[in-house]
């Protein structure tokens, strides 16, 4: 099970005789959007810096491993969901499979650009800016079109015990934490409650102890930009 698919089944109605959830997909939407956003500030701020540039471009791995995850968990486990108890939505879904697909050369260009710009250095900076804005210029209104058309759909029709709760099974990045606190920032309070609710005292534990903390080192000198 992915880690976007954790994320997903982590957001129940306040209503407790409800079984549906309220997605947190714009929450994961929004670490796609300002992680692709912020590219040329943080690029640009490793420049003759090599222990910066292979931060900013770890970073970037794990935003890129989140997004091929991201996608999958959609495609895997919640659209098949969706079409089998909304058969009537089949075109809908299909749809987002697609833009899925004409993303991927895109994700595989950044990866490539993102990957030489930490080895040869900053004359590769102005490739890595711009394969990052093409990425972003195509997956944001697929993101848009995803929560005007895709989330109603998860809020009617998936239900919290479709799928367990938590596993980083599957995701190609290093750092767990580092997503898992990205999506945390964008959360309401109220989702905050309920995902900490409903995770498991060990993995409480792990995030109080190890994944918090981490989150917290590394997320500030990302953003240390000057």
């Amino acid at each position: 099970m992915s880690l976007s698919t954790v994320l997903y089944v982590g957001m129940p109605m306040a209503d407790p005789t409800s079984r549906s959830y309220e997605s947190p997909m714009a929450a994961m939407h929004e670490v796609f959007r300002s992680s692709l956003a912020s590219a040329p500030a943080l690029i640009g701020s490793a420049k003759g810096d090599d222990a910066r540039r292979a931060l900013i471009a770890n970073y970037y791995a794990n935003i890129f491993a989140f997004l091929e995850d991201h996608h999958g968990a959609e495609e895997d486990h919640i659209f098949p969901l969706l079409i089998e108890r909304a058969p009537q939505e089949r075109s809908t879904v299909e749809h987002s499979k697609k833009q899925h697909h004409e993303v991927l050369s895109l994700l595989a260009d950044a990866e490539s650009a993102v990957t030489k710009w930490e080895a040869d250095g900053d004359d590769d900076s102005g490739e890595a800016i711009s394969a990052l804005r093409a990425l972003d210029e195509a997956l944001t209104p697929h993101l848009d079109d995803e929560e005007s058309t895709i989330v109603p759909l998860i809020t009617e029709y998936v239900k919290v015990e479709d799928v367990p709760m938590f596993s980083f099974d599957g995701f190609k990045g290093d750092k767990p934490w580092l997503i898992l606190g990205l999506v945390s920032e964008n959360l309401s309070e109220k989702q905050r409650e309920v995902v900490s609710n409903r995770t498991p005292p060990e993995m409480q534990e792990w995030w109080d102890t190890v994944g918090e903390p981490s989150f917290n080192e590394m997320i500030a000198k990302v953003r240390q930009t000057s």
